[in-house]
């Protein structure tokens, strides 16, 4: 098979490194890609959101799969276009995937459907927005209603700091991502991440993690998005991911068939376990970043045939995934000043280094020079990841391998898995 890979980030080069590990296939090209990602396969500089672009490209290399990552190229109709020129694609269309672009579109979407989620507000004036905020208690959710790369959402203690987001908000911060804010009731409770694949019909729980949203230890600082993550976690027993499927993948599946968009890829549950039980707290159309890179390293599974599956309707022709025993965790280092203004730049040293077998490097924003010097240039630089026998022995081999590597100005969260060590 011949499989064009669309993204730059580390969500997409976990992925080129799994699919080069098939033998289905024959030949992998990843556009745009990164430095780190051309060791997997051939790096075509087609942007993402460029989807003329990329059907050319598809159809030049006789793509007989195209897997998006990012979920820009979803709004951006890759899926659609690609349906049009009958090529084979993972990922939803541009209708499904409202269910991440818009958070007022799947606040009401899961308002029509019965999915359990918290109550909510949207506006579009800051002081009608304000003074919602009298619905709530604090501490107050505050959300730009379109895609800001996961730095959209502040849980504000006072209603002081809500108004401020609001303010920055609709005052643009975000560009057309913060046309409108969704104010949300505070869920209380563990947060979880599910992934599930669906083929338009069928559908499958496709693995599951525990994600760090903030920027520092302890959970403290901004919003980002994400610093880390481990799978599994002890959270997941038997009972909570069968009520994830039941009572939120599969329904959403159902109801945005229903609606006239069948889905066609992975979507990514994010919900809280609470007392009263899951709650959605948001839908992504598309792989965890950085979920997406404890679930490579665990994938027992050819990844190929899954992709394929969901792409052509037929998912009910394999088997469940198989993971490996082993836990799998991964620590994000990013550059200095992510998320609000990262600085870029900087000469990295040592990410290329051999660090053995159960230590895998992803890179998620890096470029490189002509000299071959390896350079940041996005928030989240690197993606450390490592297998071992418990948790507590793959974090181990993770941050021994975060220590040998030299990011100046840089910085990384030295407590993930917390949740899972404490419990």
């Amino acid at each position: 098979m011949n499989i064009l890979l669309v993204g730059s980030g580390g969500r997409e080069h976990a992925l080129a490194w799994k699919i080069a590990q098939s033998p289905l296939l024959s030949r992998l090209v990843i556009a745009p890609g990164n430095p780190g990602m051309a060791a997997h396969g051939e790096v075509r500089p087609v942007k993402a959101t460029d989807v003329e672009g990329l059907v050319a490209l598809a159809r030049e290399t006789a793509a007989d799969l195209v897997v998006i990552g990012p979920e820009a190229a979803v709004e951006a109709g890759l899926a659609d276009a690609l349906g049009e020129a009958q090529i084979p694609c993972f990922g939803p269309t541009r209708q499904a995937g409202q269910l991440e672009s818009s958070k007022a579109f799947t606040k009401a979407f899961c308002e029509r459907h019965g999915l359990p989620t918290g109550a909510y507000v949207v506006c579009e004036d800051a002081a009608e927005a304000k003074a919602a905020l009298d619905r709530f208690q604090p501490p107050y959710v505050v959300k730009a209603d379109g895609l800001a790369a996961g730095k959209g959402v502040t849980v504000a203690k006072t209603r002081a700091e809500a108004e401020s987001a609001i303010d920055d908000t609709l005052g643009g911060r975000f560009g057309s991502a913060g046309a409108r804010v969704v104010i949300e009731e505070f869920l209380d409770g563990e947060i979880g991440s599910l992934f599930a694949l669906c083929d338009g019909e069928h559908a499958i729980v496709f693995g599951h993690a525990q994600d760090h949203k903030r920027a520092y230890d302890g959970e403290h600082g901004p919003n980002t998005g994400g610093m880390g993550t481990y799978s599994p976690a002890p959270l997941f027993t038997a009972e909570l991911v069968e009520r994830v499927r039941s009572e939120l993948a599969e329904p959403a599946f159902a109801a945005i068939a229903a609606e006239g968009a069948p889905y066609r890829g992975a979507l990514f549950v994010e919900f809280m376990a609470t007392r009263d039980g899951p709650k959605l707290v948001e839908f992504n159309v598309r792989f965890g970043d950085p979920e997406c890179q404890v679930l490579m390293l665990r994938l027992e599974s050819d990844l190929v045939p899954y992709l394929m599956a969901s792409a052509k309707g037929e998912l009910d022709r394999l088997p469940p995934p198989v993971w490996r025993e082993e836990s799998a965790v991964c620590v994000v280092m990013a550059a200095e000043g992510y998320p609000e203004k990262p600085v870029t730049g900087a000469a990295i040293a040592g990410a290329e280094a051999d660090f053995g077998d159960k230590v895998v490097v992803f890179h998620a924003g890096t470029s490189r020079d002509a000299d071959g010097t390896l350079r940041a240039s996005g928030g989240r630089v690197l993606n450390v990841c490592a297998l071992g026998g418990d948790l507590v022995e793959a974090r181990k081999a993770a941050y021994d391998a975060v220590s040998r590597i030299d990011l100046p100005g840089g910085f990384h969260r030295t407590d993930i898995g917390w949740r899972a060590l404490t419990r």
